[in-house]
């Protein structure tokens, strides 16, 4: 059977029992050998007439891999071989702005890149994917999941810094201080190099983040050994990330329609024109890795 999903969300640990729960089957189920590695397991479902691709970061029942260890590349060359165009970034990022409580929900609309995670590209050592990152996520699908969510129950902010950091290990008070003197409004380690990356395979790429806690340093939190990030987050604040994180599939299948109906009209399908244009690189995107 042909599948051909265009849009895809990246998620957490076992997001695809996140629309089982919503009463859609798995079509598919598959993991890609790429040039790269072996890409997560792919799952292919269908809501309406609207095909699309569900992939976990992290682990398919279990945190396995922790952010600075897992495979972007595998796993966005096996989006793109599938068809995949759009895809639809879920994190959980820390907040260093006071304003955005945990629970909330944030579309940030750029990155400022603290980390040392590697790779950053497709091609190590040739120069290539040189191309501007302003806007660095997609203007289409930013719009889309904003005129979505607005007027939604839950609290939303339609813009914010997100602030890359590498891990495992979690910031320091004095890292968060710095961060928000340089613009930061999220800590977090899952956006970078995942949207650079997806830039070059010149795929749309939006990121809808649900706060998870206050950065480090910024409310008085004890240490508490044993639990979730230490204490960083209070019982009352953890209740309401679990209420958004019991919702990710309701709010990712009410924003599917409007990201499919985004018509490609941004930059993102012609991030690359320019290597084309020169020679560098072919029609066929396959053989732009095997020079």
């Amino acid at each position: 059977m042909t599948y051909n999903p265009q849009i895809a969300i990246i998620a957490r640990v076992g997001a695809h029992q996140d629309f089982l729960r919503q009463g859609l089957d798995v079509r598919h189920c598959q993991t890609y050998d790429t040039p790269f590695g072996c890409s997560n397991p792919v799952h292919l479902f269908k809501y309406q007439d609207i095909d699309f691709a569900v992939l976990s970061r992290h682990g398919e029942d279990g945190y396995r891999v922790s952010a600075p260890f897992v495979n972007d590349r595998a796993n966005l060359y096996a989006l793109k071989t599938l068809g995949v165009e759009k895809i639809l970034a879920w994190c959980a990022p820390g907040a260093i702005n006071e304003t955005m409580a945990p629970g909330d929900l944030v579309v940030p609309h750029d990155i400022l890149d603290e980390g040392q995670q590697q790779p950053y590209t497709f091609f190590p050592h040739r120069g290539l994917g040189f191309v501007r990152q302003n806007p660095v996520f997609c203007p289409e699908l930013r719009q889309a999941v904003i005129q979505t969510l607005q007027n939604g129950p839950l609290p939303l902010h339609p813009a914010a810094v997100y602030t890359a950091t590498t891990g495992p290990r979690l910031e320091t008070p004095a890292e968060i201080r710095k961060y928000r003197l340089l613009g930061g409004d999220l800590v977090g380690m899952t956006l970078v190099p995942e949207v650079f990356l997806a830039r070059e395979l010149e795929l749309c790429y939006t990121a809808l983040c649900y706060v998870v806690n206050y950065a480090e340093g910024v409310k008085d939190r004890p240490y508490q050994p044993g639990i979730l990030f230490e204490g960083l987050a209070t019982p009352e604040e953890i209740k309401r990330v679990q209420a958004v994180e019991a919702a990710l599939g309701e709010l990712a299948l009410k924003l599917l329609p409007g990201l499919a109906a985004a018509p490609r009209q941004c930059p993102c399908p012609w991030l690359m024109e320019r290597y084309r244009q020169r020679g560098d690189i072919g029609t066929d995107w396959r053989q732009w890795f095997r020079s």
